[in-house]
């Protein structure tokens, strides 16, 4: 489910990424590429916490559309 990414901190994520990094079972290979993918998921969630603020603030009805296709 989707919350407003305004002033969201990522505390879970940041324990995230030092679990991966302190991790013994991963290479530093699949240690930089899981941090790396990570990295992406967050900048694309706070890119659509972005676009869904703003859409919502132009006008209300937009939260009907992203609730009709699923994304909140």
């Amino acid at each position: 489910m989707y919350f407003s990414m305004k002033g969201f901190k990522m505390p879970k994520y940041e324990q995230l990424k030092e679990a991966i990094e302190a991790s013994e079972t991963l290479s530093s290979e699949e240690k930089t590429q899981s941090v790396q993918h990570i990295e992406e998921w967050v900048t694309e969630d706070r890119a659509f916490g972005l676009i869904y603020d703003e859409l919502v603030e132009l006008n209300i009805a937009f939260k009907e559309i992203f609730r009709e296709l699923g994304l909140v």
